[in-house]
């Protein structure tokens, strides 16, 4: 195998999830009340803060992030 550059949009998906992972891991209330502030359903609102306050979802998307530049180098069709 061959490693080749990412495409683009492989390289800002892994950007946006890491900023969306360190956004909700250092700066957890302020991504809360922004969440809370959107006009979203209240099921869908609830839920998006219950994830939002496990971090899970935060420490998936930084670990997500240098994966996906990893498999997109490798695999040419990503």
């Amino acid at each position: 195998m061959r490693p080749q550059p990412p495409r683009l949009l492989t390289v800002v998906v892994a950007v946006v999830l890491t900023l969306v992972g360190l956004a909700l891991v250092f700066y957890d209330t302020q991504s809360i009340n922004f969440a809370q502030g959107l006009n979203l359903p209240n099921d869908i609102q609830r839920q998006l803060v219950n994830w939002m306050e496990d971090r899970t979802i935060a420490w998936g998307a930084l670990l997500l992030s240098p994966v996906l530049l990893v498999i997109g180098s490798l695999v040419s069709f990503i």
